[in-house]
């Protein structure tokens, strides 16, 4: 983990890669839950026994939106800012979903810094993350994050 002692140090850090995460496991319950949250309950997240025969994955598949929101989580794992009071989720600027994450697959976060910019009161940095799929060329999402980091 890469831990900065404040907002001057990120941004002096660069344009770098700030790491990769621990891999982290996908749930058919974790599915399930995502699912019901968001009241998209389509079959080939929830429904194993359909997904076995109709599927072309031949399994239930996160949902890419999922992958997705585990950004904040792995990131944790890659850097600290001690001076950061709150972290906001700005937004993305491109964000492409090329592979499933078949259900019980590992996935983690490679992440590298692309900009900080200095904003009232702290920074607005966007990150290039790669969401890697244990065992698999081919990412499950590829994405520009921005977050809004304040002291």
């Amino acid at each position: 983990m890469k831990v900065f002692t404040n907002l001057d140090e990120l941004k002096a850090y660069g344009i770098e890669e700030l790491g990769t995460s621990p891999w982290f496991l996908i749930k058919q319950s974790m599915i399930d839950q995502f699912a019901k949250a968001t009241l998209d309950e389509q079959w080939i997240h929830t429904d194993p026994k359909k997904a076995v025969i109709h599927s072309p994955f031949k399994n239930t598949i996160a949902h890419g939106f999922l992958t997705l929101s585990l950004a904040p989580m792995l990131m944790r794992q890659l850097y600290k800012v001690e001076s950061v009071q709150m972290g906001v989720n700005y937004g993305a600027n491109k964000i492409r979903f090329t592979a499933p994450v078949l259900v019980d697959s590992e996935i983690r976060i490679r992440a590298n810094l692309i900009s900080v910019d200095s904003i009232k009161g702290g920074v607005k940095m966007t990150t290039g993350c790669t969401f890697e799929i244990k065992g698999q060329d081919k990412p499950a999402c590829v994405a520009e994050l921005i977050t809004l980091l304040y002291e």
